[in-house]
Parts: C-alpha cells; structure tokens; sequence
C-alpha cells in the first residue's frame, strides 16, 4: 500500500508514477529531446555574445557583427519555439496522465463496499479524486520535466565554463556548495511542510462538504456560531501551513540572488584585473561569464521551487494510490453472468457484523416464496435495513446463506444479481439532473415511452405532467425541487421500469402529505403485484395486505405470521405493536 514516507524523494512512488506514461511515450520522448535542445540553444546565447564582443565589436568588423547578430537572432527565434513545444507538450502529457489515473481511481471506487464509505469523509474523498489528482499533473507540467531541463542547461554552463577559462570557473564553483547545501535544506523542510498543507486542505474540504450537506441541520439546531468558529479554527490551521513554505521560500529565495551578485562582483574584479594585466582573460569571456553565472544559479533556485511542486505532486500521489491500493470491495467471483429467476428468496442462520465481534443479526432464517409480500416490522435498529444491504451484497455476511431460487447470491456475478432487485429507500437519492435521467439512470435500453407508460400505470404520469418541462425538469442537487413525497415516486418509477424479479420497499411516509401517501400507496400496490417483495413497513395498510409479517428485534426474528396469526398470539411482540403505534393509523 502507497504511504508517505519520510524520504525527501520517494523513487518507488515516482517509478510507480511513471508507468502512467507508457500510452504516451513518443509524447515523452520529444519533450525530452526539447529540454536537450533548450539547454543547448540557451547556452549558445553567452558563447555567441563572447564571439560577437571579441572578433567583431573590439575588432570593429561591422559586416561580420550584423551576420552573428542575425544568427543570435535566429537561434533565440529557435528557443522560443522550442519553449512553447515543451510547455505545450508537457502541460498535455500531464493533464493525459491525471485523466487516466482518474479514472482509474474513480472506477475503483465504484468496486468499494459500502463499509468503505460507511467510515469515510466525503470530502476527503472528492479531494483525492479532484484537487490531489490536478496537484499530480504539476509533476510533469512543472516539476519532473523543469527540473531535468534546467539540469541539463547547468551541465551545459559547467562545461562551456570550464572550456572557455578554468580560473574564472573556479571562482563561480567555489560559491555553488553553498547553494547546494541552502538547497537540500530547503527540500527537506518543504517536504515536512507539504505534508501539512496538503492535510489542512483535506481537512477543510472536508469541513465545508459536510456543514454544507447537513445545512438544514446546522440552521435548525442553531448551529451557526459554533459551526462558524470551528470553520475559523480549521481556516487558521490551513493558514499557518501554508505560511510555514512561505516562511522557508522567504529565508532560501534570497539566497542564490546573493551567490548570484556575489559571483558577478568577484568574476568582474578578477576578469577585469586579469584583462588588465595581461591577454589570458578577454572581455567576451568576462560578459559570457556574467550571463552564464545567471543560467548557472537561477536554475537552482527554480530546481527548488520546482522541487516544492514535485514534493506536493509526490505526495499527492501517495494519497491517491493509498486509495488504488486499498482492497474493500466486495468479491465478484460468482460464475452466473446471467439470472433469470422465479422470485424465491430465502435466508438461512444469517449472521452479520458491521463491526467485528458486534453482531446485529443472529443466525435469522426465512423463506419467501415467488410473488409473496413479506413485511418487516420492529423497531429502529431492529436489523430491518440490514436484510435490505445484504440482500444486494453491500455486505458480506458473516456466515449463513442467502438464495434465489436456491442459488447462493455469492455464485452470481453482482451486476447479474442487483439487475433483478430494485429498492427503493425511505431516503431517496436523486441526481441533479432531469426526472426522466434520473428515472433510467440513462439506460439505453429504457426509452422515453416505456418510462411514460409505467409512470401512467403506478399513477404518478399526472404529477410529472404538471412539473415545468415535464420530464426534462430538472431536479437539482438531491432532488431539492421536489418535495419529499415526490422524491420517493420517483424512485418508485425507478425502480418499477428496470421489471425486477424481486422487490424492496422502505415505504416510509411520515413526512410526506396525504395525497402524496395515497399516491405512494397505489404505486406500492401496482409496482409488488406478480412480484417478491420485501417490504419494510411503516403503514398498516401495507402490513395488513402482506402474505407474511416477520417482526424483527434487536437483530432476531421473534414472530412471524399473518396479521391476523401475529394477533393472536397472548402477550405478542406485535400484538403490542398493533396496539400501541398500528391502530392509531386505522383509527385516524
């Protein structure tokens, strides 16, 4: 599993990186060769000044100045173009690379168990698949390539340095240790401070995901002034990690500006007093070494500055391949591709943890057979949800067994499994996108007729009819156009045009308006007939109409029957049920 490390450079991560660019090698391979070239237009620039200065401006040849003067021209015209190509081409590799890891990392997520999400933040999570996966790209857009191009120009500089006079060059090598030193130092630091910038930044994104999401909450409970300051303590974290690499780049930045003037001022007094006295040193070399002296020490400083964008990029991607490398989804190793089913459901001592060693069901075994109601009643926390989960596999059981038609659902590929179970929730899921998108999920195979149709069966084709734009209305994010009545015929007709084999309903209604609920009742009614249906009942009506009552506490079956059986028994679970909460409904 990916991880930070200590090392100021970690190369298994960045060898790893760097498989990314195998689709894109000839790509990779010119932008190499551009930064080759760049180094070497760029040091041409002082060696043609040097020729210039000597054999034709001190020499005074007017005919033979204006040709060099044309040809310096013409190779800063080459180096422009150059520059663009490798800007250009590597900014493109970069941003291809982070469209590939992406999706590599988005389709992984779509693997995960719910288990996984359940002990997730959100916003973690988004910032991981957005803002670090963008801060990768800087690797290769400003980072790698940067820093191999200024690499090669400052070998080209040394080279061209020690050809043209040794002395001068040792003067300028004598300063070099010191930056190199200011430096390390200086990644060091950054690489400890990078690490906190980018927790600050999750953390934040975190923060604002969540009170943005559960606004309703923090307003009704008068949250506002505690939320706020929580904020601005987070804010002021994310503040002072950010100043910490403000605070190294203050301290290092000065640094090579002053080997730079230092350089210039000891190469001047040196190669002048050397020119003065006798023909070793000329003035072109004094002048090709002053710009030189720029191409050698500017480099370091943006080797640094680079090297804090490589840092952030490195680790950046060690949190996203934490996440590649995290193993939780559930195994999709059944053979069946395909299920055609009657509808016969069955569990057999199913025991299951959502936290090891905490059981919430205990060993339940029941038996649904094709085009039978079963409803699930008791109280919250009861294990009626959960049936719910591990009926689609969200889970995994701990033991026991759940069939379909006496095939274990583990045998069964999952896309084959849930593509005969629709669900609909007690809380509904919609996207920010137009009803009829969001009843097909944009499934080819379900037309605009056939959703038109089933909506006119289960009764909600009216509703729809009287939104502006119909079924092209969008919306918005969660649905919040819609009230939340709406919302669940909706997923009524969601889950009614995919023409499950088995069906689960959480019919909750306590917050949605008598027509709504009268709407949702002819929905349930037209949507469980011919089918298996689970329903975890919230209304009497629905209980009532059910072949079989399982009444669920603290993670046991503890009766099961028809109403009117569960209403017989002295002292009954149910019985008490009916009583205290069921019969206020039919005497309403």
């Amino acid at each position: 599993m990916a991880k930070v490390t200590g090392k100021v450079f970690d190369i298994g991560l960045f060898r790893r990186l760097l498989t990314y660019t195998n689709p894109y090698l000839i790509t990779l391979f010119f932008v190499a060769i551009a930064a080759i070239l760049l180094s070497v237009f760029a040091v041409a620039r002082p060696i043609l000044l040097k020729i210039t200065v000597d054999d034709y401006i001190v020499t005074k040849d007017e005919p033979g100045l204006l040709v060099y003067i044309l040809f310096m021209l013409g190779v800063l015209v080459l180096e422009v173009v150059f520059q663009f190509l490798f800007v250009f081409y590597a900014n493109w590799l970069g941003q291809s690379i982070i469209k590939d890891i992406r999706q590599k990392l988005f389709h992984h997520m779509l693997q995960f168990k719910m288990a996984y999400y359940d002990k997730s933040s959100v916003g973690r999570l988004v910032t991981r698949a957005v803002s670090d996966i963008e801060t990768i790209a800087s690797i290769f857009s400003q980072g790698l390539f940067v820093i191999i191009a200024d690499l090669l120009k400052m070998l080209v500089v040394i080279v061209v340095m020690l050809f043209i006079s040794w002395k001068l060059s040792l003067i300028v090598f004598a300063i070099l240790p010191l930056i190199i030193y200011a430096t390390r130092v200086f990644q060091k630091a950054m690489k400890s401070a990078f690490e906190e910038v980018r927790t600050q930044i999750s953390n934040l994104n975190s923060f604002v995901q969540e009170r943005v999401t559960g606004m309703k909450i923090v307003q009704l409970f008068s949250r506002e002034k505690t939320e706020y300051s929580n904020f601005k303590e987070i804010n002021e974290k994310h503040k002072k990690g950010w100043l910490k690499t403000i605070w190294y780049n203050s301290i290092f930045f000065p640094i090579p500006d002053l080997a730079n003037s230092v350089a210039i001022g000891l190469i001047v007094w040196y190669g002048g007093l050397m020119s003065a006295t006798n023909a070793s040193v000329d003035l072109g070399s004094i002048l090709a070494f002053i710009m030189m002296i720029g191409m050698l020490f500017r480099p370091l400083r943006q080797i640094a500055d680079k090297f804090n964008t490589l840092q952030m990029g490195m680790v950046a991607a060690g949190r996203v391949f934490t996440i590649l490398d995290t193993e939780s989804s559930i195994d999709d190793n059944g053979k069946m591709t395909s299920l055609d089913i009657q509808g016969n459901l069955a569990f057999k001592d199913v025991r299951f943890s959502y936290v090891e060693d905490e059981e919430v069901l205990h060993g339940i075994s029941f038996d649904v057979k094709q085009g039978q109601t079963v409803a699930i009643v008791g109280a919250t926390g009861a294990g009626k949800s959960t049936i719910i989960n591990l009926l689609n596999r969200f889970y995994e059981i701990d033991s026991g067994k759940i069939t379909i038609d006496g095939i274990d659902i583990k045998d069964v590929k999952l896309a084959a499994l849930r593509s005969k179970i629709a669900v609909v929730l007690q809380d509904v899921f919609l996207f920010a996108d137009t009803i009829l998108n969001n009843i097909t999920l944009q499934n080819p195979n379900i037309t605009r007729e056939t959703v038109e149709e089933a909506a006119k069966q289960i009764g909600v084709h009216n509703f729809i009819m009287s939104l502006p734009n119909n079924y092209e209305y969008n919306v918005k994010e969660r649905g919040g156009m819609l009230s939340s009545g709406q919302r669940q015929l909706i997923s009524f007709l969601r889950a009614y045009v995919t023409n499950p084999r088995i069906l689960i309903l959480d019919e909750a209604t306590s917050s949605v308006d008598s027509y709504s609920e009268q709407l949702i009742q002819n929905a349930t009614d037209t949507i469980t007939k011919g089918r298996t249906s689970i329903v975890i009942a919230h209304r009497l009506a629905t209980i009532k109409k059910a072949d079989t009552i399982i009444v669920m506490d603290a993670g046991n079956i503890v009766e099961q029957g028809s109403h009117d059986e569960l209403l017989q028994i002295e002292n009954g679970y149910y019985k008490n049920l009916y009583e205290v909460q069921f019969i206020q409904q039919e005497t309403a």
